[in-house]
């Protein structure tokens, strides 16, 4: 069988657990060579090739080796998406001109989520936004309560809660899977 798309993948899975031997083949492999353009002869004129030994079958790893690889990538998804939720999150902050990746390394720490999360609860004091930052951060707290003066726009926390909670939903959902890996 050809292996484009995922529709191969049932089909694949049925026949093994049935003990038959199926040949994956990449459909690139056998493009280039000269064969039939309708699925029945391109079936026949597979069989062909594979009984002069012409077709190489794909490497398939055993049934739990593959169960793994599903939730590494399941998992995979998830961090992405997690960090695009801090990418519009730092997006949010700059359109407010709140410049803490300015100050601190990272915003999705200890320190830029507490003031990220005391934010979206409502604080807008600078200067005690400034004392929520962990005492490894090198910048003072002075210089966090600059970075944290801007302009509070209704529309842009509200993306920011959003994205605070799209973040959280991924950060269980990358729990699951770590679980699930377990």
């Amino acid at each position: 069988m050809q292996s484009t798309g995922v529709y191969w993948i049932p089909l694949y899975e049925i026949l093994e657990e049935r003990g038959l031997e199926v040949y994956l083949v990449n459909a690139r492999h056998t493009k280039n060579l000269p064969g039939r353009k309708s699925d029945v002869q391109e079936s026949q004129w597979l069989l062909k090739l594979h009984t002069y030994g012409l077709l190489n079958n794909s490497f398939q790893p055993v049934s739990e080796i593959r169960m793994l690889r599903t939730y590494w990538r399941q998992r995979g998804e998830h961090v992405r998406q997690a960090a695009t939720c801090i990418q519009r999150m730092q997006k949010a902050l700059t359109q407010m001109n709140v410049q803490l990746a300015n100050v601190i390394s990272d915003i999705s720490g200890l320190t830029g989520q507490a003031i990220i999360r005391a934010i979206v609860a409502g604080e807008r004091n600078p200067r005690k936004l400034a004392t929520l930052s962990d005492p490894r951060v090198q910048a003072s707290q002075e210089e966090i309560a600059k970075s944290l003066e801007g302009n509070w726009r209704p529309e842009l926390l509200f993306v920011l809660q959003q994205e605070v909670d799209m973040y959280d939903t991924y950060q269980k959902r990358i729990a699951e899977c770590d679980q699930r890996l377990q």
